[in-house]
Parts: C-alpha cells; sequence; structure tokens
C-alpha cells in the first residue's frame, strides 16, 4: 500500500506514520523526475475524478470521457483498477519507487509482475473483485493502461509538466540550502514533517516506524497532480512522490495581448501578464521554459520600468505587478 496525495491520505497502513532516516541515507538522497510516476498520479485524479486548480479540471474535463470509454472496453482491466487503486489503499506493484529511467523501462516493472504477486497485492484490498483476481496477465493489462494514460494525457503536455517539476525541484533543493532538511520536507505533503532527530513524519497516522539507513536509496519525486504517495521496494529502494508546489501548478494565463508584445516584445510581454498573481523567479522559469538569466534579465526592465514590485515574503522573493503594469495589460487587452 501506498501513501496518497491532497485529500487521502493512502500508506503502508501497518508501517506508515513515520519513518527513522539515518545520516548517510539522508545524505545519500536525491530528487528524481519521473514521467511515470507523473502518469500515476494523472491516472490517479482520472479515477477520482479529481482536479486542484481550474487548468487541472478542464484538463480533466477533456480526457475523462475518452477514459471511461477505455474502461468500459477493458472490463477486467477496469476491475483490476478498482481494486488497485482505493480510497485509502494502493496495491503494491502499481506504483514502483521511480528512478527517473525513460516512461518505458520504469514501466516494465510493472509489466513483468508475475499474476501471483498481482493478485496477493489485491487481495489485500477490502473488496477485490473476482475479475480481477481470475484474469492473467495482470501486470501487462496495468502497463497498458499506464501507457494509455501517458500517451493520451500527459505527453502531449509533458514538457511544461517537467519544467513545472524541475522548477520544484529548485525551490526544494533552494529551501535545503537555506534552512536544511526541515524547510525542505516539512510541507510537502498533507501532514509531512521534518521532526529532528532522524524522524520524518509520513502522514498523521499512528503506526510503528519504518527505518532507512545506510544505502536505503531515497528519492523524492515532485509531480503536478495533487497526489502522492510513497514507495519501497526491499530495504533499498525508496520513494515519496509529493504534488508540485500549489502556484507552479497553477493554469497559465491567455496569451500576451499582441498590443502589448508589439510594446515590449514578446518574452517581456509573457512575463508581465503571468504576474497577475505573486511569483518567484524559479516559478516563472516553469512557466515560461526560459533560462533563469533571461528570466531574471525581463524582471529587471519590468521593475526599473515601475510595472512591478520585488517583496521579500520570508525566505522566497516574489515578484507581482503593481497598478501601472495592470492598466498596460488592461489597456492592451481592450484593443
Amino acid at each position: 500500500m501506498r501513501d496518497t496525495g491532497r485529500v487521502r491520505d493512502t500508506g503502508r497502513g501497518r508501517e506508515m506514520g513515520w519513518w527513522r532516516i539515518d545520516t548517510d541515507a539522508l545524505a545519500g538522497s536525491r530528487f528524481v523526475v519521473s514521467a511515470l510516476a507523473e502518469t500515476t498520479a494523472a491516472l490517479m485524479a482520472l479515477r477520482w475524478r479529481s482536479a486542484g486548480h481550474p487548468g487541472e479540471r478542464d484538463w480533466l474535463a477533456a480526457r475523462l470521457p475518452a477514459f471511461q470509454e477505455y474502461l468500459a472496453a477493458e472490463p477486467v482491466t477496469a476491475a483490476v483498477l478498482r481494486a488497485a487503486l482505493g480510497r485509502q489503499w494502493i496495491a503494491d506493484y502499481l506504483t514502483p519507487p521511480p528512478d527517473g529511467r525513460p516512461f518505458e523501462e520504469e514501466l516494465e516493472s510493472i509489466r513483468a509482475t508475475p499474476d501471483a504477486v498481482v493478485r496477493t497485492n489485491l487481495r489485500a484490498a477490502s473488496r477485490p473483485p473476482g475479475a480481477a483476481l481470475r484474469a492473467r496477465g495482470l501486470g501487462p493489462r496495468t502497463a497498458e493502461l499506464l501507457e494509455w494514460v501517458w500517451a493520451e494525457a500527459v505527453r502531449p503536455d509533458w514538457e511544461r509538466r517537467r519544467r513545472v517539476a524541475e522548477a520544484d525541484v529548485l525551490v526544494r533543493t533552494r529551501q535545503l540550502s537555506l534552512g536544511g532538511w526541515s524547510a525542505a520536507l516539512s510541507g510537502m505533503r498533507p501532514g509531512m514533517a521534518w521532526l529532528g532527530e532522524g524522524r520524518l513524519r509520513i502522514n498523521l497516522q499512528q503506526r510503528p516506524p519504518r527505518g532507512l539507513s545506510g544505502e536505503a536509496g531515497l528519492v523524492f519525486v515532485p509531480v503536478t497532480p495533487r497526489h502522492g504517495w510513497v514507495a519501497w521496494r526491499g530495504a533499498h529502494r525508496h520513494a515519496l512522490v509529493y504534488p508540485c508546489e500549489g502556484q507552479l501548478t497553477q493554469p497559465a494565463t491567455a496569451p500576451a495581448p499582441q498590443a502589448l508584445v508589439a510594446l515590449l516584445g514578446p518574452v517581456r510581454a509573457r512575463v508581465l501578464v503571468l504576474l497577475e498573481s505573486p511569483k518567484s523567479t524559479t516559478q516563472l522559469v516553469a512557466l515560461t521554459g526560459l533560462s533563469l538569466g533571461a528570466v531574471a534579465g525581463q524582471l529587471k526592465v519590468l521593475l526599473a520600468a515601475g510595472l512591478i514590485l520585488r517583496r521579500r515574503t520570508g525566505r522566497t522573493v516574489l515578484y507581482a505587478r503593481v497598478a501601472a503594469g495592470d492598466v498596460l495589460v488592461s489597456a492592451t487587452t481592450a484593443r
């Protein structure tokens, strides 16, 4: 079982509440961006019809009919999905710890899962349907479903999703450099907090701890849907999948008006439009696909022109439009 997302907190119930991580395991941990984890989180959003922001609601509305049609045509796969992905439980085989390899390579561990292993996982569900337990080729069926979600619902937008995840990693590593693991990990997921003395609380459940030591292979994996989980294989592969920072995943605003583009240039106009709400430099990097230096240069010009302001919130520097910037965008939009 795993521990998932925003409104639900599913887990390996007998072991979930907190982890004890020794110094070597923590020193060897790293952030990983995974196409398979992103696809699995998208599958959760489709399965539960859940969306974290208006842009994700539009995405869900556009993909849900085809997803439901796929499951209607594959009743055994639908039964496996219902059993493997529950409200308070996720089957082990569905969420192998990501390692950042290409999608198909990471997917292979699911495809190759023996039926006996899948059935053992599914029997842990509260009411596994008989069709899911009697069928054969359960691993390949699950892999085909994930391939469909990847091709139809994630890959068309993967470059933006990847940039958002990479920007979240930048935010987290900056927090780590400024405030240590407590700052980087606390608040990463609902109920999660660094407790000190090597203790990482995963959720608010009262469960026995799980120990990670030496070469435990701990990775932190950001995804853009508002779902997350933990996963491990044996004693040497552990993963904590978490939702990206909220503002990074917000939908991009409408394209910059042509009159504003003509006045400021396409890049500067785009940055000014995005600053309708406060954003950090790393968030702008994620939303625009520009380099950090290019974004910083545009912000410098907009600040000098009196169109935006710069303010510090804690250890984060945010930029936002001022009244003059709002007037300029509104005037060019109305043309």
